[in-house]
């Protein structure tokens, strides 16, 4: 067929599909479009169109995509060259014509399968002709996509911005890291399309809440597989820099081919990051989202036990699960058209434990708005999400006799402080309203009141409010201390106590300190102290201390936070008073300084600069310099060490060829910690052309 109609060549015209698609990022030379969008290719004839006209008249093109490729479920089609474009249907027409060439304009539906295609050329019947490959994507530029977003920045946000922001740390003191979601890096789309081909139900792949179920499943899997235990040593940890964590595909590159970034436990948040780094990649509009104090092992239940000893020590874990100081997960934009109208929008990937072996089902895709209503019905998982972030926390003592006794603890919050990145800043927007209406509103008390009604009607709570503590003796306490320690350093902390009785009152005063890791679990014992106090009739008495780190028994593990407990038991009463606190460590922070802007293919300096505040000194310093489109590959500069009370400063020089907002991050490791990292952001102009 291609003797007869006399075809040379077909170009593809990747650079230019490419940047009317926007995803001139991922390649110029491979062809990436997305549905529902026109794209163009050009075909050349070895002679003169008008010698081939009878045979042109009955052409067709086909796609093709799949491992069996049918027409019955749509990974198949064949299509004219001569209808208009439309976003219902494979069509083509000539878009230009000359003596030896025809431009054609092809136009995808809006609801096609994703995934690389192959495109060939048939003339009447006769055996198909390759002309290449190109792979489709989700399209949330064209109003027919399911994952159609409104606002465009918006759009650069959530599908085309690689630089992102994920928010750590506590409640009190959220911290920042920077994070290459690196979605258009080189192999990131073979990566995530490879992923998704585990699934081979192919035809599901134009319902972008299939493949996204599908996504969260295989990477949650992959997670529990590949994530590796916290190296338990200093040692360990900085061996071979392994446990870096700059961004998602060299996790997803590990995860999936063992050539990349293992992940350990401690670290083990990053899978909401790379969930987002493959959905952006496939044109789903996606970000990572951070809840502060997140009720987690619920089991929907509204209840979560804590246990501590006399000496206010955690003791054991409880049956109906646990407060994480953070929990990250995955947003992703799209409309639900089989749920009832008012759940477009914004949807929570919820990966689970598979059942039965039947991996790919085992995640679920909330909309956040079920999460907000209490629509328990909507989906089992509605009642997880929802008791994260309204669940109670019962503190409980554990008495050297066994027994246990519920204390008098202030109340402890969940779901605090909902952020993720902002649209097109680096600003930490709190999207909190969006889960749960505000506290101690009447639309808030409405919506627990049907919940917990629902729960007990369906015999799933025994109990859904904290039994309600009063005594003829009360005894109250309250502790203030910053949100954050620096490292190495110390902090003041007060605890108040209020007898309001006419009776003098004896009080066991317990304060420790304990390493957590985010997750809630124990990381190691540090601190502990205990005061016997006489407290006069009606008196307020505060006890000002100071916290210093020197006072733990070892150094808190990496990444993990400082939990502060204070408890008081009246001699004279089984009521315990109890009260706690999480605590950011805070490193020495980074300095870099460069200029705001600058100009495409000239060389430009930045300096960093790091203040040693330990009263040890920094040795076996590594600084490490990277930015996409400003610095071809990762540099590092081993420098001196950094006595205490000094300053180190560097300068160095690169030279940026992207134009645009671009990002340098900057990361320190040394004998005292590991991963400081610091970013500044710069914008990069085109060279004025000379007149």
């Amino acid at each position: 067929m291609g003797q007869a109609l006399g075809i040379k060549s077909c170009d593809f015209q990747a650079a230019r599909n490419n940047e009317e698609h926007h995803t001139k990022d991922i390649s110029s030379r491979r062809l990436i479009v997305r549905r529902g969008q026109p794209f163009s290719i050009r075909l050349h004839f070895r002679a003169p169109v008008h010698t081939f006209l009878p045979a042109l008249k009955k052409v067709a093109l086909i796609t093709q995509t799949g491992e069996q490729p049918s027409k019955a479920n749509g990974t198949q089609v064949t299509f004219p060259i001569s209808s208009p474009g439309d976003q219902k249907w494979w069509s083509a027409m000539v878009e230009e014509t000359d003596t030896q060439s025809w431009t054609i304009s092809v136009t995808t539906p809006s609801d096609a399968v994703i995934g690389h295609y192959s495109l060939l050329l048939q003339v009447s019947g006769r055996k198909p002709r390759l002309l290449g490959q190109f792979t489709l994507l989700f399209n949330p530029w064209v109003r027919g996509d399911s994952v159609f977003l409104e606002n465009e920045a918006q759009r650069r946000e959530y599908v085309l911005n690689q630089n992102g922001l994920i928010y750590l740390g506590t409640a009190d003191c959220i911290q920042e890291e920077c994070w290459d979601f690196g979605q258009f890096e080189g192999d990131a789309m073979d990566l995530s399309l490879g992923l998704l081909s585990m699934d081979k139900q192919v035809e599901d792949w134009s319902n972008p809440v299939h493949v996204t179920r599908v996504l969260g499943a295989l990477l949650n899997v992959l997670k529990e597989k590949k994530v590796l235990p916290t190296p338990q040593t200093q040692a360990a940890q900085e061996g071979s820099l392994l446990n870096k964590r700059r961004g998602s595909v060299p996790i997803l590159r590990q995860w999936l081919t063992d050539q990349g970034r293992p992940v350990y436990a401690d670290q083990a948040w990053v899978s909401a990051a790379v969930a987002c780094t493959v959905l952006r990649c496939l044109g789903i509009p996606a970000r990572v989202v951070t809840t502060f104090a997140s009720a987690q092992g619920t089991g929907g239940g509204l209840l979560v036990d804590e246990y501590y000893n006399e000496e206010g020590l955690q003791n054991g874990e409880g049956q109906r699960g646990r407060i994480w100081i953070f929990q990250t997960s995955t947003e992703c934009w799209m409309t639900r058209p089989a749920l009832p109208q008012g759940y477009d929008g914004w949807q929570i990937l919820y990966p689970s434990a598979p059942i039965g072996g039947r991996v790919l089902g085992a995640c679920d895709l909330v909309p956040v708005r079920a999460v907000k209503e209490g629509t328990l019905g909507l989906t089992p998982a509605v009642s997880d999400l929802f008791a994260a972030i309204n669940a109670s926390c019962m503190v409980w003592k554990c008495c050297e006799d066994g027994t246990l006794e519920l204390t008098n603890s202030n109340t402890k919050y969940v779901g605090n402080n909902i952020s993720t990145k902002g649209v097109g800043s680096d600003r930490c927007e709190d999207i909190t309203q969006n889960y749960k209406y505000p506290e101690g509103s009447l639309q808030e008390k409405e919506v627990l009141e049907r919940v917990q009604k629902e729960r007990m009607e369906h015999e799933e709570d025994s109990e859904i409010h904290p039994p309600s503590l009063e005594t003829a003796d009360p005894l109250y306490l309250f502790l203030e201390t910053p949100g954050s320690l620096p490292l190495g350093g110390d902090v003041q902390l007060s605890v108040t106590l209020v007898n309001p009785s006419d009776q003098e009152k004896e009080v066991q005063l317990a304060i420790a300190v304990q390493a957590m890791y985010y997750n809630g679990i124990l990381a190691a014992q540090l601190w502990k102290k205990q005061l016997s106090l006489t407290l006069s009739a009606n008196l307020v008495r505060t006890i000002s201390t100071s916290l210093s780190s020197s006072y733990f028994e070892r150094s808190p593990p990496e990444n993990s936070f400082l939990r502060l407990t204070v408890m008081a038991i009246h001699s004279t009463s089984s009521l315990s008073c109890f009260a706690q606190k999480d605590i950011a460590i805070c490193r020495p922070r980074l300095v870099i300084e460069m200029p705001e802007a600058a100009e495409q293919y000239q060389p430009l300096k930045a300096s960093v600069s790091i203040y040693n505040s330990l009263d040890a000194t920094m040795k076996d310093c590594i600084i490490s310099i990277l930015g996409r489109g400003l610095i071809h590959r990762e540099r590092r500069y081993r420098l001196s060490s950094v006595r205490p009370g000094s300053t180190l400063c560097t300068q160095f020089r690169f030279t940026p060829t992207k134009v645009g907002l671009q990002r340098l991050t900057v990361e320190m490791d040394c004998n005292m910690f590991q991963n400081l990292t610091n970013y500044k952001s710069v914008t990069v102009v085109a060279p004025e052309l000379a007149a």
